[in-house]
């Protein structure tokens, strides 16, 4: 009698397809779309990024532009609060607060609408990856000018050679991701 063979588990990393030269040449691109295509990697992505803050008082799920959209909104579902999101400069109607933040070459600026986030409330940042954590300190800061406390940030993917983590920790906040590649 011959035993079938256990299937082998995935884990989030094994969704994750990289694309060489993208979209520089010695760049490794780390495409999350293949994750989000997957309806197990994508459940497995969500439920994990929530975990370590499932049963905290969490008021507003804030995503950050653009795939922090998708996994910040099923988060949000999940925990059953409500999200917000963080866009770049221009792409919010109405009044909003800007936060100015360094890219490899140049500037750019995140928004939030000036009425999103009640003080006091308490928030979780997410996105797809944490590389310099320039984005999620600009991110923290919008959020905290309105009077959050950010309880933490959670991620898809950490290059750790960036950076971020210590940026995002230096700035006193939890940083939470599903897993790293190296080299980057």
């Amino acid at each position: 009698m011959s035993v079938a063979p256990r299937p082998v588990r995935k884990t989030v990393k094994d969704y994750i397809r990289s694309i060489p030269d993208f979209p520089h040449e010695g760049i490794i691109f780390r495409d999350v779309t293949t994750l989000f295509a997957d309806a197990r990697g994508f459940r497995m992505a969500v439920d994990q990024l929530l975990a370590p803050y499932a049963g905290m008082r969490i008021d507003k799920v804030v995503g950050l532009e653009a795939r922090g959209f998708i996994l910040g909104g099923a988060v949000a579902h999940q925990l059953s609060t409500g999200f917000v999101p963080i866009r770049k400069r221009g792409k919010l109607p109405g009044a909003v607060l800007s936060q100015a933040y360094s890219l490899e070459y140049g500037e750019a600026v995140m928004e939030i609408h000036d009425n999103a986030i009640a003080p006091g409330e308490r928030v979780l940042i997410v996105d797809d990856l944490l590389a310099t954590g320039g984005t999620a300190e600009a991110g923290i800061t919008l959020c905290r000018r309105l009077g959050a406390e950010v309880v933490g940030t959670a991620f898809v993917v950490d290059l750790p050679e960036l950076g971020g983590r210590r940026v995002l920790e230096a700035a006193g906040v939890d940083v939470h991701v599903l897993c790293e590649f190296e080299g980057d």
